[in-house]
């Protein structure tokens, strides 16, 4: 049995000033045929699983074309043009195919598509056809339409946030498959789309733990093959943003249509409980400080990288600065400017700096700072993280400066913290840290959770927020929760 594998991940944030090209995935990644299996064989991801379950099952993989890119603006058209290229020559150059599975996000747009990843599938189609099966792993963060739905032979989503499961959704995506390929399972997918916006919310705790412990419950029952909570992603202006209740039986439409009906019903009912209200960063220091252990772990939201904001925001390091606490550590802020004049001017030395707040004034001004150049690296490390573990990150070029008694790490590469290894990599351990700064909304937990005594969300202006009503929504299907608290639904 010969098998394609592919992906193209990217989660587009509508309301960020920067397009996203080429460029930007070959920053992160562009691989082809065995180099895929190189890079990604033994690392707990999409692809990851994919491959270890391949071998498992002794089916052929026939790695094609692999890409992503760190979640930034709109998707070019000419980029858009590029990627689908690749992807479909990539397949078509391979003969003998019996299936294709494909690691996709669900989140993309471009600039000529505001559905991505049905876009892909459908061109993909109109090439090759409807008869060979196509499976699809997605991201919860995924907005799901249709065409998605109409153009795949079954999408399968990750069930957790932060996404520790993707390597294992992997590894289902290739067992599906086979089983498809040999007769042995028709998959038959109900979408039912919500007019809700969800902004990050771990499905480590309530409400979005218990919508996952229903739909497991309903995956118990006969011939059902899979039911995924889609929160989508709210960061998208378009027709299409919302989340949604995916469920795929065994030939069995009625069934999956009414299993997604009833979790979209549960899930409506829970509606108000993910709308969240953080503290801004001052009153989440003062919270910190009023806890008597450590570390505390305070993740500023508005300016996560992981959600295509720019990294470089200066909120929460301002409020830190000016509080001066001892044992107070920030991993990391995108600055390659500073990163080149620290490396520039050696360990030991000191320099006078503006920090930050380079991209836009969405997230704060430039920081005027006199530091100390306390360690210089690479940025690169291997991931430890139980999401994407094993995976080498690269983050270029970075320093640890020393800031009154703050330690703050500065980048070369926009990225959010996901684990303890860049604070490792400059010298830092964060269990001797009072408090320990990032930027990230929920996937930092799958690391810090376990070492944290406690978890201090802050939020502000920015376009990672949680705060809907800061976004300028132009193109999203009204009326629409929370932006319509009067909103209505039936199915």
């Amino acid at each position: 049995m010969r098998i394609a594998i592919a992906q193209i991940l990217h989660e587009s944030n509508t309301f960020s000033n920067r397009k996203t090209t080429v460029d930007s995935f070959k920053d992160y990644e562009w691989n082809y045929g065995e180099d895929i299996v190189e890079t990604h064989c033994g690392v707990r991801n999409y692809l990851g699983g994919m491959i270890d379950k391949g071998n498992e099952l002794d089916v052929e993989l026939i790695p094609t074309f692999s890409t992503y890119c760190n979640p930034s603006g709109t998707i070019t058209k000419q980029t858009y043009e590029r990627l689908k290229d690749e992807l479909i020559k990539g397949i078509q150059s391979k003969p003998n195919l019996d299936a294709i599975c494909i690691a996709l996000h669900g989140g993309g747009v471009t600039e000529n598509h505001e559905d991505l990843e049905g876009a892909l599938l459908k061109d993909l189609r109109n090439v090759i056809g409807y008869d060979m099966p196509i499976i699809v792993t997605l991201d919860l963060h995924g907005n799901l339409t249709e065409t998605m739905v109409e153009a795949a032979t079954a999408l399968l989503g990750v069930n957790h946030y932060p996404h520790t499961d993707t390597y294992d959704r992997g590894k289902e995506a290739i067992d599906l498959t086979v089983k498809i390929v040999r007769g042995e399972v028709l998959p038959k997918m109900s979408l039912v789309q919500l007019p809700l916006l969800i902004f990050p919310t771990t499905t480590y705790q309530s409400p979005a733990k218990d919508v996952n412990q229903l739909c497991w419950e309903k995956e118990k029952e006969k011939d059902v093959i899979d039911c995924t909570f889609f929160h989508g992603f709210a960061r998208s202006d378009t027709a299409i943003t919302g989340s949604s209740i995916l469920s795929i039986t065994n030939n069995n439409i009625k069934k999956a249509k009414r299993i997604s009906e009833d979790v979209a019903r549960e899930v409506w009912q829970l509606r108000k409980k993910f709308v969240h209200n953080h503290p801004s960063p001052e009153n989440g220091i003062v919270q910190a400080l009023e806890t008597e252990d450590y570390p505390v772990v305070i993740n500023e939201t508005a300016d996560n990288p992981g959600s295509g904001a720019p990294g470089d925001g200066t909120f929460l390091l301002e409020a830190l600065l000016k509080k001066n606490i001892p044992g107070t550590c920030f991993g990391f802020m995108y600055d390659p400017s500073v990163v080149e004049l620290a490396h520039r001017n050696g360990i030991g030395s000191t320099i006078n700096v503006d920090l930050g707040g380079k991209t836009d004034s969405q997230h704060g001004e430039p920081l005027p700072v006199k530091a100390y150049v306390k360690s210089l690296t690479d940025g690169e490390f291997i991931q430890t993280s139980p999401m994407s573990k094993g995976a080498t990150v690269k983050l270029g070029k970075s320093v640890r400066l020393q800031i009154g008694n703050v330690d703050v790490i500065v980048c070369s590469t926009k990225s959010q913290t996901l684990d303890e290894q860049i604070f490792l990599l400059h010298g830092i351990d964060v269990n001797q840290y009072k408090i320990v700064a990032l930027k990230s909304s929920q996937h930092f937990r799958a690391a810090f959770q376990p070492i944290a005594q406690k978890i201090i969300t802050v939020d502000s202006q920015g376009i990672s927020t949680s705060n809907a009503f800061y976004y300028n929504y132009k193109k999203i299907q009204r009326p629409i929760y929370p932006l319509d608290k009067s909103c209505t639904f039936e199915v």
